[in-house]
């Protein structure tokens, strides 16, 4: 597996990473917990060194899944986490009004991680979603302090504006930013997120690479998704709209067809192909997809090949947006 830097920083990681939330939160019931231990073995034993793990997915049972598992390969990976909850109710789920990014929540949140994580120090931690009744300069204060205590050594950010990100980065650095951003999500291409990440020199993770999964070609409008499966609440997952946006899948398959690949291991080396900086974390539960996944970063796109997947991709109008007008975007995703 080749190897990136996320911006300036020293942070080395594998190209591509694992996001670790579906095994056990969002997507149906928990998946049987050796066969998830069996997946990010093989995760390790193929290369990749960057897991994506929060609080919030479970809560606390990814988190310890994912400390448990990888505890044999302490100091090969970079595991990251996130905070930015309030967890204190009694069902231990974030509400409406859950964002807590309180300089003492996040002093518990890390307490917490650190021990579910079996780790002493926290490799990469994110705010999870910006809290707008706490001002930005005291989060990065906050995650600064923990880092001069050697309990996290990298901070991040999760969805929140340039203008916010260059307010936390001139407190304390950001290492990465985690945003959902896909070639069917391509807000960070026109919010002035990718251009802050270059000129500050902060790694760019984009979260959802696959698009939930709609991108790998395996769905369509005659998918029956779970009811405990988060993705039936999502406009874009309506039958309507998976008929609508299978253009863009069938653009896939054809650059995909040309290149003897997969719909999936194109859309992932396309996102690599945008910035040296950026590492796509696609979520799994399958060893055939996770070994589909980890051969996209062979995949050479040519600047033929990208202008001609640009010019086709801006045909196609996307069919509904990314989350429920009503209840806006899930929190922890």
């Amino acid at each position: 597996m080749r190897k990136r830097k996320l911006g300036k920083s020293n942070l080395e990681v594998s190209a591509i990473g694992l996001g670790c939330m579906g095994m056990s939160f969002s997507y149906g019931p928990p998946k049987d917990k050796k066969e998830m231990t069996d997946l990010l073995h093989a995760a390790v034993e193929r290369g990749i060194t960057f897991f994506d793990t929060a609080e919030v997915y479970g809560p606390f049972t990814n988190e310890d899944l994912v400390g448990e598992a990888l505890a044999p390969f302490r100091g090969q990976v970079v595991i990251a986490t996130k905070f930015g909850f309030d967890l204190s109710g009694p069902d231990k789920r974030p509400g409406a009004a859950g964002l807590n990014s309180k300089p003492e929540n996040i002093t518990r949140a890390v307490e917490g991680s650190l021990k579910r994580l079996r780790v002493d120090s926290i490799d990469l931690l994110y705010q999870h979603r910006v809290d707008p009744n706490v001002p930005i300069e005291d989060v990065a204060g906050a995650v600064k302090e923990l880092i001069l205590y050697g309990k996290v050594k990298h901070f991040g950010m999760s969805e929140p504006s340039a203008q916010t990100l260059r307010r936390a980065h001139a407190v304390q650095p950001v290492t990465a930013l985690q945003n959902e951003y896909s070639i069917w999500t391509r807000g960070p291409e026109s919010n002035g997120i990718l251009e802050a990440c270059e000129e500050l020199g902060i790694g760019f993770v984009p979260y959802s690479p696959l698009g939930k999964g709609f991108l790998t070609g395996a769905m369509n409008e005659n998918t029956k998704l779970r009811k405990d499966d988060f993705r039936s609440t999502l406009p874009r997952f309506t039958p309507e709209a998976m008929e609508k946006n299978q253009a863009l899948v069938d653009l896939l398959k054809r650059i995909a067809k040309e290149k003897k690949t997969t719909p999936a291991q194109i859309a992932l080396a396309w996102l690599l192909a945008q910035k040296p900086w950026v590492v796509p974390i696609p979520g799994t539960t399958k060893l055939h997809r996770l070994e589909e996944n980890i051969a996209a970063a062979e995949v050479e796109l040519t600047a033929g090949d990208l202008e001609e997947i640009e010019r086709a991709a801006a045909e196609v109008q996307v069919e509904g947006e990314r989350y429920p007008e009503h209840n806006g975007e899930p929190p922890w995703r």
